[in-house]
């Protein structure tokens, strides 16, 4: 069955005594509706990196083999090598991280690494700013020295303010222009603000790494639009990763509708004209899954497997994960692999479900190992490589 066909309801599951084994069947019936299969067998080993940390949001790799981790809570964390060759997380946090607004789902969420890092020392962070009356989304540029950082300077802001503390988006990517994409949510307060060109609510944002607007950008020189803004229609993005040159995003439904996207310039994700999901009071957003002038998702996840963060992996370590998008989830508390294949999604494997944690991010790391970060008050860190 295709993965982007509408899956029917399943019916209601009574938990009695000896409905265990009904409970599992749906499960898999579940999987299968939704074009994947739990890996067959384990070829991999987890290891434990770190401890810990405080709802981890975000990996990177510096070129020096250290890791930094953002906590939700406003802490940025480095990992290093000891001697030994043992990886530790260091005690103090770093300094000179900005007031992170941390409430709900605000907080810090992505760090990204400037590709000449070695020569520039530039790091990128994402937060929510402001209060909780009043937030935003905030990116601002760094120089890391390896215990502060400093020259923080703000790189975009999304516009206006909104209150609460939800749907924010928040990761980024470089483009093979060197610009500096990210994605904000629709702040679920008016989703149709996520079709309103005077807001940035709902879209993808793309600017140079200072903050400039690039000038080709689609909706540059349109009275009442925002330059920043590079795509519409998103609901709550969560993952943001590039390859080649293709920019690749996920995003959550309500129940059910979670979408991987191709993002384009000045496309139209549908976001609320068009959704595979449904609202949480069981209620329809739309009655339409397409409509003209709206770009279809390459897939999506119905029920909701709630995508958090996404890596591209073309390691060494696992040749027959190659090619493959890796898309981590919170509510399945799995991995899902897409293999790609000519820019469209084949059949997923689900993987990692037997650490039975949510999982909010996934990176491809420079060893060719996969990296998870689990999503708790005492998250971890961990590594995966093969069995032998």
């Amino acid at each position: 069955m295709s993965i982007a066909a509408p899956c029917p309801a399943l019916p209601q599951v009574t938990r009695t005594p000896t409905a265990r084994i009904g409970i599992a069947c749906v499960a898999l019936l579940s999987m299968l509706l939704a074009g994947a299969a739990p890996a067959a067998t384990r070829d991999y080993r987890v290891e434990t990196v770190a401890g810990g940390l405080d709802h981890p949001w975000s990996l990177a790799f510096l070129p020096d083999g250290r890791m930094l981790v953002t906590e939700r809570a406003g802490r940025l964390r480095v990992l290093e090598r000891g001697r030994d060759g043992a990886v530790a997380l260091r005690t103090a946090p770093v300094d000179g991280v900005p007031q992170v607004l941390a409430m709900g789902q605000a907080g810090l969420f992505d760090v990204l690494v400037d590709p000449d890092f070695a020569r520039s020392g530039l790091v990128y962070l994402s937060f929510a700013y402001g209060t909780a009356e009043a937030n935003h989304l905030r990116i601002v540029r760094a120089r890391f020295d390896g215990a502060r950082l400093h020259d923080v300077a703000p790189v975009f802001t999304s516009q206006p303010a909104k209150r609460a503390g939800q749907h924010f988006g928040g990761r980024m990517a470089l483009l093979a222009d060197g610009t500096l994409v990210t994605a904000v949510g629709d702040g679920n307060l008016d989703r149709t603000d996520a079709q309103r060109l005077h807001t940035h609510l709902g879209k993808t944002i793309r600017v140079h790494t200072d903050g400039r607007v690039p000038r080709d950008n689609p909706f540059v020189g349109r009275t009442g639009a925002l330059p920043e803004i590079y795509s519409t229609g998103h609901r709550n993005p969560q993952a943001m990763v590039r390859v080649g040159t293709v920019l690749y995003a996920n995003e959550h439904g309500a129940k059910g509708g979670d979408e991987l996207n191709a993002i384009t310039s000045g496309a139209n994700y549908g976001w609320p004209i068009t959704t595979d999901g449904i609202d949480y009071t069981g209620a329809r957003v739309s009655p339409y899954r397409t409509w003209p002038g709206i770009t279809a998702p390459l897939t999506h996840w119905t029920p909701s497997i709630a995508p958090s963060g996404m890596a591209w992996y073309d390691g060494a370590l696992f040749p027959a994960w190659r090619g493959s998008l890796f898309v981590s989830a919170l509510a399945e508390r799995s991995v899902r692999r897409v293999p790609m294949t000519g820019g469209r999604a084949g059949p997923q494997d689900i993987l990692f479900t037997e650490l039975g944690e949510r999982i909010r991010d996934v990176r491809s790391g420079p060893d060719g190992a996969l990296y998870l970060l689990t999503d708790s008050a005492n998250g971890r860190v961990l590594r995966i490589a093969p069995a032998d």
